[in-house]
């Protein structure tokens, strides 16, 4: 049974762009569970349709208009959570344009077909990638944004887009800049299964698994404890958590607000390896390679605003839970089979 059988027909619906994906398909399961229809909007370029489980699936690119009109039309959704996008920063750095065009035109899109329908509560998926490398320092919401490749920045400039259409066309939204996000559904009902894997610790389980070669670690000479980078890993399912209270705090009328989504602590490459295998008991093979470019020293976050104002609390973000969660998964073999 669906978890959407149990939600009734009247229930309000919310429009979630890339809800085929990672963080979009664990937005869809707890937006069922809170009592709504989530309808994923999604062009199953990178997503898959195994893990639209939730709610009604929608075939479509953020750059058809017509598309996106049309899904406003049949559902009538309340809101809107956004999270697709290209997000890989290295293909940013060698290909900025289709990351403009993708992310900020698709955006803009979805942000006027939102007004034309007159929907006008968005959760925004941003990032840290939009302050860039700032020596170290612990990052909050009002640290200077210096984003340095071109996911960081049309991440940026799509904040830039929704504060206008909150002044033009009283769009309120919430926006969330978060780090990097691991973890799986505890249920291992939907996980992370990107085709190919980039993100460390889905891309340790596989090397542990010996279903590739070693991790590549890039670089070894950042001005670190160990010379690998620094970052601050949420569990997905504390993220979505957030989400869902952004969501209410719309719904309440309180208006436009950027929150950050982290820990606030930060862990080296080197850090997560030996939790790894300390958490699924098999040894992570590894070798250096050189840095990538557009990667930051280390990106740490303050997330008071979201604890004091949304009562948000990281309950499962710890590196072994976060870890454990995803082997888990992994060991149901996915949407490969």
């Amino acid at each position: 049974m669906l978890e959407t059988d149990l939600v009734e027909v009247s229930a309000p619906h919310v429009l979630v762009t890339g809800g085929a994906g990672y963080i979009g398909s664990h937005a869809c399961k707890q937006l069922a569970r809170a009592g709504y229809v989530p309808v994923t909007f999604d062009n199953l370029s990178t997503g898959w349709a195994r893990a639209v489980k939730y709610g009604p699936l929608v075939q479509g690119d953020l750059l058809d208009r017509e598309a996106l009109d049309a899904a406003f039309t049949q559902y009538k959704p309340i809101a809107v959570m956004h999270f697709a996008a290209l997000s890989q920063v290295g293909e940013a750095t060698r290909d900025p344009g289709r990351y403009w065009r993708n992310n900020l035109g698709g955006s803009l899109n979805l942000i006027e077909a939102m007004v034309a329908a007159d929907c006008l509560h968005m959760v925004f998926s941003s990032t840290c990638a939009t302050y860039g490398d700032q020596d170290g320092v612990v990052l909050d919401e009002d640290t200077p944004q210096r984003p340095l490749n071109a996911y960081g920045a049309s991440k940026l400039a799509v904040e830039g887009v929704l504060r206008d259409f909150g002044v033009s066309h009283g769009l309120n939204s919430v926006i969330f800049r978060y780090f990097n996000v691991a973890g799986a559904d505890p249920e291992a009902e939907i996980g992370e299964w990107h085709q190919p894997e980039t993100h460390l610790i889905p891309v340790m389980i596989e090397a542990a698994a010996g279903a590739r070669p070693a991790l590549v670690i890039h670089g070894q000479d950042y001005p670190t404890k160990d010379g690998t980078c620094i970052r601050d890993y949420v569990h997905v399912m504390d993220l979505i958590d957030a989400h869902i209270r952004g969501l209410e705090w719309l719904r309440a009328g309180r208006g436009s607000q950027v929150f950050n989504l982290g820990t606030g602590e930060g862990f080296s490459v080197g850090d997560v390896i030996g939790h790894c295998t300390s958490a699924i008991g098999i040894d992570v093979p590894h070798e250096y390679g050189p840095r990538r470019a557009g990667d930051a020293v280390a990106l740490v976050s303050g997330s008071q605003r979201a604890c004091h104002d949304l009562g948000w609390v990281a309950q499962r973000s710890t590196l072994d839970l976060m870890i454990a969660d995803a082997w888990r998964w992994y060991q149901t073999g996915g949407y490969s089979g």
